[in-house]
């Protein structure tokens, strides 16, 4: 094929149609063919020489030259020349400037006609997959609706009409089966640049999606009314989403139900017949959970601000309908508030009050050497340990009902004195288990619990670093060690030298490095 007997205009016509089928640019396409047809000049005239392909824009006329560069070294005499020789041609040429030869058309064979094929093709699609990438980059957040074009086990490739994407199989719905064909709707998470080109990620799995759908049909939530306060999922089993108004003219719950349900149902439809519980958001924790928890019945909530749990008090009969089938109700409300709920029946807090108070009342008439009376004052006024009435005021113990400032002082002075003896017993034992001073001088733990970790084999402060929170809290929980996060705490300070050391070592080898270096 001889590229001076291909009709211009016809040329142009296919880039045309070549840019509206693939919705990409024709100048893109026409740097495809340029390319293509340069490819082919070199594979004739001399891959090293510098050959170059142009099509007129208007035209379609094909020209085939070949540059060399003036300059003032010649490196390379194929594509270059001296600066000499630049001055000789007419007109004469100033180094950096290019002399260009016409070279006659060429005649492609099979190979190279297939060759040109290949490069146009892939620059196309290099094209149609920048497009792509720019089109939907800032897209993510947004519903999109397509049809399934293929169908494995593993994901679900959508044809979007201009693009295709794919859902995984841990952002489907369980059990949902699509088929190629189907219309489906999902919620972009995210769209990237990976080696085969821009990959569009799709979810109908994640939380997004569904806060997506209620803003589609509640318009009262699109105009900002109405506002998702948070959403908890199990995919194709049951949701909780809560909402707050606005304005107090609108019941939140109400707007989302719709007429006779009609909005939530057309939420529960796309989900797969996922049951969604809509919430009244309440700014106050507690209250908020009680709502997340419904429909059970709640007697009472106790919460703990540091660690961010809440224990949760419900009648015995409520204690399944609280917990939900395999805990999905309280696991749905945990998610939901960001706290962590612990569900107990009365019957059960009622036993575990009283085997808590049996325990620091022994634990004040032992160690101070006090009646059951004063213990139990001293256990409802909400003291767990003899060092907390060490470091008391007399005024503080002196307003317990009950007390005056005689007992109050006795009560601090034996108090003092236990702490002397358990520290100087405890200095004893940690002498005797040969506790190293890095952990002694460990300021985020008590004295006792030096001890208890000592007795389990953690006498270093790299033994103590290299716990997990569970073991953590396990070990000490005695002492009123509890919540994973203040355990994580305690052992990321612990953790905190082996960093220094790093910083120090790089330090070191900064400086080795400037030593050598001057």
């Amino acid at each position: 094929m001889d590229t001076s007997s291909i009709p211009g205009l016809e040329l142009i016509q296919v880039a045309d149609v070549v840019a509206r089928e693939k919705s990409i640019e024709r100048e893109e396409v026409m740097l495809a063919m340029e390319e293509a047809i340069q490819k082919a000049g070199r594979a004739k005239y001399g891959l090293d020489r510098d050959i170059r392909a142009m099509i007129d824009r208007k035209t379609g006329a094909i020209l085939l030259e070949r540059w060399i560069e003036v300059v003032e070294d010649v490196e390379d005499e194929l594509t270059q020349m001296n600066a000499a020789e630049g001055a000789k041609q007419n007109p004469p040429l100033a180094v950096g400037e290019f002399w260009r030869q016409a070279l006659p058309p060429i005649e492609f064979g099979r190979i190279a006609a297939q060759t040109a094929k290949q490069v146009i093709s892939q620059k196309v699609r290099d094209a149609e997959r920048a497009r792509q990438f720019e089109e939907y980059k800032d897209r993510i957040g947004e519903i999109v609706v397509g049809t399934v074009k293929r169908a494995e086990s593993y994901s679900i490739t959508v044809d979007l009409g201009r693009a295709e994407a794919v859902i995984r199989r841990e952002e489907m719905i369980p059990r949902e089966n699509l088929r190629q064909g189907d219309r489906v709707r999902a919620y972009i998470i995210d769209v990237r640049e990976e080696p085969r080109g821009p990959q569009i990620f799709l979810s109908r799995a994640c939380n997004e999606f569904m806060a997506k759908l209620f803003t589609q049909e509640v318009p009262e939530i699109y105009d900002g009314i109405i506002e998702i306060k948070g959403v908890a999922r199990e995919p194709g089993s049951r949701a909780k989403i809560a909402v707050l108004s606005n304005d107090p003219g609108i019941d939140p719950v109400g707007a989302c139900v719709g007429m006779r349900g009609s909005r939530v149902q057309a939420v529960v439809g796309e989900l797969q017949g996922e049951k969604v519980e809509i919430i009244p958001y309440i700014e106050e924790p507690a209250s908020f959970v009680v709502n997340a928890l419904a429909p059970a019945e709640v007697a009472k909530v106790v919460m703990d601000e540091v660690a961010g749990r809440m224990e949760v008090v419900v009648p015995d009969d409520q204690l399944s309908l609280a917990i939900g089938r395999r805990g999905q109700n309280v696991r749905l409300a945990s998610q939901l508030s960001g706290w962590y709920i612990d569900v107990l029946t009365e019957a059960e807090e009622s036993e575990r009050r009283q085997e808590e108070f049996k325990t620091r009342s022994t634990r004040f008439i032992d160690a101070l050497n006090i009646d059951d009376v004063i213990a139990h004052l001293l256990v409802a006024e909400g003291f767990v340990f003899p060092e907390e009435i060490a470091e008391s005021t007399l005024e503080e113990l002196g307003a317990i009902q009950g007390f005056d400032e005689d007992i109050a002082a006795e009560l601090q002075n034996r108090a003092v004195e236990y702490v002397e003896r358990e520290s100087n017993r405890i200095n004893v034992a940690l002498d005797e288990l040969k506790v190293a001073d890095d952990l002694r001088a460990f300021e985020y733990i008590s004295l006792a619990m030096l001890l208890t970790l000592a007795e389990n084999d953690i006498r270093t402060l790299d033994d103590l670093a290299g716990l997990d929170n569970e073991e953590l809290v396990e070990l000490l929980g005695q002492h009123g060690l509890s919540d994973d996060g203040e355990a994580g705490d305690i052992i990321m300070a612990a953790r905190a030298h082996w960093f220094d050391d790093e910083t120090a070592d790089s330090t070191d080898t900064d400086d080795m490095s400037a030593s050598s270096d001057s």
